[in-house]
């Protein structure tokens, strides 16, 4: 769920500004799954941003602090919360950890990189959520460590169905910056899209993968 009405627009348009989302209802992308998709979304780009790192990197603090309380520790998800993840923490004043996909293949063989003790409550950041599987994974590492997850943050969802069924399942509380429902909703305002191509684009996200460019 999104954490309120204004954030959700307001972080939709400064995605669209940088174009850390791109939309191409006409010129569909082709993500590394072979679905193809008329949104392509990269919010490492924000990182480039000074003043939109900052709004993303603020706005999520505060959000933590109000729903899930202070924590012991942020963790990111490697690799692409790790940039925003260490941000928020810092903006908080909290140690900073992240979490591989899987344990290295040398060395200490770590999956969770950085210090944090058993028992410790984390938050972790995530930048996009599409079917939640990589940032789930996270989550579960972090539990069979023995670390409370209090619960995890992204800066966008794509909103799909099966995201919503495997956090449920999981049982792990997910809230976003924005998400595809407010991201249309702030393009067809401003014109970046008509009201034919939101018809499209709605289309796809009922259901991705039958989805095939009009």
């Amino acid at each position: 769920m999104i954490f309120d009405k204004n954030t959700a627009k307001k972080t939709a348009e400064v995605l669209l500004q940088v174009n850390a989302i791109k939309l191409s209802p006409k010129e569909p992308f082709t993500w590394a799954s072979g679905w193809k998709s008329p949104i392509y979304c990269d919010n490492r780009i924000i990182l480039s941003f000074p003043p939109i790192r900052n709004y993303v990197r603020e706005k999520m603090g505060k959000h933590i602090v109000n729903f899930y309380g202070k924590p012991d520790v942020i963790a990111g998800v490697a690799t692409g919360a790790i940039g925003i993840g260490m941000l928020v923490a810092e903006y908080l004043g909290l140690p900073f950890i992240y979490v591989r996909p899987e344990a290295k293949k040398h060395g200490r063989q770590n999956q969770i990189e950085g210090f944090i003790e058993s028992e410790q409550n984390v938050v972790v950041i995530e930048d996009l959520i599409s079917t939640g599987k990589s940032s789930l994974n996270a989550v579960k590492a972090l539990k069979e460590a023995n670390i409370n997850v209090k619960g995890m943050i992204a800066i966008f969802s794509y909103g799909f169905e099966v995201s919503k069924q495997n956090f449920e399942k999981e049982n792990v509380t997910l809230h976003t910056l924005s998400n595809y429902e407010n991201l249309l909703e702030q393009a067809l305002d401003t014109k970046y899209i008509t009201s034919k191509e939101l018809e499209t684009l709605s289309q796809w996200n009922a259901s991705p993968s039958e989805w095939n460019a009009i």
